[in-house]
């Protein structure tokens, strides 16, 4: 009598034993000498389970340990139609792909719609301990009565609900492989590493949801999101939800000129730069130049002189003394508001913080100081609050109605985290949100500013602080703006009208991955999931969460 073919989970694969007839699983399938069985990867659970279905295999399924759970939600808001398309769009990509929602827009409460909707275990994925805490926190006051754990930061939780981070999902992926049916990967641009993507390649959920405001890599390894996650289904822009679940919002660059002893000094080591670049044929413009650039500066007195001309000219362009009096101007103009002031390094904030007498923030300050600080901001008592990168990802920052950036990199995710730290509405209405950029005018700072702001220069995109002159940063930055002139050089791009197409053409959906051929009862995978679609609570005003 044939055996029954089983379906287990082993270490991060399946092995699928004795083989069953047809042909379609064997796409999946490789023969393991050591074990003497056909093993197949993890992430290929759902694909091998409907071909399986397909073709009416009657199979025991062993692999799977995830289950429903009751989840009745305490905490309950009208939606915004942005999150009611993003969640009808992920629904009709078969519940798996990547949603691309700005900073403050709700990302938070699209993923407990998600889960509503998906009433299975659920693991949360998250980057760093303050969100994992956040995270803990919302789904804690969601859903009181499920059983919510964390894991990470001392943390082993094993529970229906789980809040990891993404290196302790990673250590743990072989045993949390085949656990959850949906897994939700907040910031999911951390996913594509070769350390973090065992942690989608590993499991069997059937499900998955990505979340990101920028997705997008510099190595360009987002692009396999699309196998660990699934395709992107939904995409909106700031300018796209401003007025709306976001404030109206105006970003206004202001250009400050060096005084002429910088001017001279810094003119001085892009020289020095500039010349062993071009006796070394080095070119700038690309990774692998700068990379070029840190290897040749090792192997030579001249290599390490232009090095470090190089690093002084940056300090000189992003630590002017017209940044700061440009500053102290903005502060005096927006009193008493709330305003966040970004740098690109910590010495800068702590000259801020001691000149102007400003609560400051950076990674070297300790938890419940940094608590402290942030709450007392959130409650009013501190106006300005001065930080470099800690406050970019990770950290629930009270809403602001004035950024001003003196300095940063020339990373689009940065400038998109930061502008999102004021975009937050919260109970004020007809909020209008401001960012400013202060950058030093002729420097590389020009470039970098315009490749965190997604603009292309001609004939210069390439040579972002490359081998050019000092002074060949010309105008970038003023394409497409509208130009201001009281004092300083005004340069105002403000809110694009443009839109993205929706990835959802209509809300209603009745969503199933039933495959009628098959007669096998695998009902957490194929079966119509129950929804519990949102309603607002009058006791809960419309807001977001980041």
């Amino acid at each position: 009598m044939a055996r029954t073919p089983t379906l287990t989970f082993d270490r991060g694969t399946l092995i699928l034993h004795p083989p069953p007839r047809g042909k379609a699983w064997m796409d999946y399938a490789t023969w393991d000498d050591r074990v003497e069985k056909f093993r197949i990867p993890a992430i290929r659970y759902r694909s091998l389970v409907e071909a399986l279905q397909a073709e009416d295999v009657y199979f025991i399924d062993e692999a799977k340990e995830f289950y429903p759970v009751d989840l009745v939600p305490s905490l309950e808001m009208e939606p915004y139609p942005h999150q009611s398309e993003a969640l009808a769009a992920w629904k009709l990509a078969g519940r798996q792909g990547v949603v691309v929602l700005p900073t403050a827009a709700g990302k938070t409460y699209l993923a407990q719609m998600a889960m509503q909707s998906t009433p299975r275990t659920t693991l949360i994925v998250v980057p760093t301990l303050d969100l994992m805490h956040q995270w803990y926190a919302h789904l804690e006051a969601a859903f009181p009565d499920a059983e919510v754990g964390l894991l990470g930061g001392g943390s082993r939780d094993r529970t229906a609900i789980l809040v990891a981070t993404y290196d302790s999902a990673a250590i743990h992926a072989e045993t949390l492989g085949n656990l959850y049916a949906l897994i939700i990967f907040d910031e999911c641009h951390h996913l594509p590493t070769d350390f973090g993507r065992v942690i989608a390649e590993y499991a069997i959920a059937p499900y998955r949801l990505g979340l990101s405001a920028t997705p997008e890599r510099t190595d360009g390894k987002h692009a396999d999101l699309n196998i660990l996650i699934g395709p992107e289904v939904y995409r909106k822009r700031a300018e796209d939800l401003a007025g709306k679940a976001l404030a109206e919002h105006e970003i206004i660059q202001i250009k400050v000129k060096l005084s002429q002893l910088e001017r001279e000094r810094y003119n001085e080591l892009i020289q020095t730069r500039n010349d062993f670049l071009r006796q070394s044929k080095i070119s700038l413009g690309s990774i692998q130049g700068w990379q070029m650039f840190v290897q040749m500066s090792a192997r030579s007195q001249a290599g390490r002189r232009a090095m470090l001309a190089h690093r002084e000219a940056k300090e000189i362009a992003l630590g002017t003394d017209g940044k700061l009096r440009i500053l102290a101007d903005l502060l005096a103009e927006h009193f008493p508001a709330r305003i966040l002031i970004f740098t690109a390094d910590n010495a800068t904030v702590y000259s801020i913080s001691q000149q102007l007498l400003i609560p400051a923030i950076t990674h070297q300050t300790p938890v419940k100081e940094r608590h402290e600080i942030l709450t007392k901001f959130r409650e009013g008592e501190y106006n300005t609050l001065v930080a470099s990168h800690v406050l970019n990802e990770g950290v629930d920052v009270p809403a602001a109605s004035v950024a001003i950036i003196l300095s940063g990199t020339g990373s689009t995710r940065e400038y998109i985290q930061r502008l999102g730290r004021v975009l937050r509405k919260g109970n004020i209405e007809n909020k209008q949100a401001i960012l400013y950029e202060v950058v030093a005018e002729d420097t590389s700072e020009e470039r970098t500013s315009a490749r965190r702001r997604g603009e292309k220069r001609a004939g210069g995109a390439g040579e972002a602080e490359g081998a050019g002159g000092a002074g060949d940063a010309g105008e970038a930055g003023e394409a497409g703006g509208e130009r201001k002139k009281p004092g300083n050089l005004q340069v105002v791009y403000g809110r694009g009208k443009g839109r993205s197409d929706k990835a959802a053409e209509q809300l209603e959906i009745n969503y199933s991955t039933q495959n009628k051929k098959s007669q096998i009862k695998n009902s957490d995978v194929t079966d119509r999931v129950t929804e519990s679609s949102p309603k607002r609570r009058r006791n809960h005003p419309k807001e977001t969460e980041d």
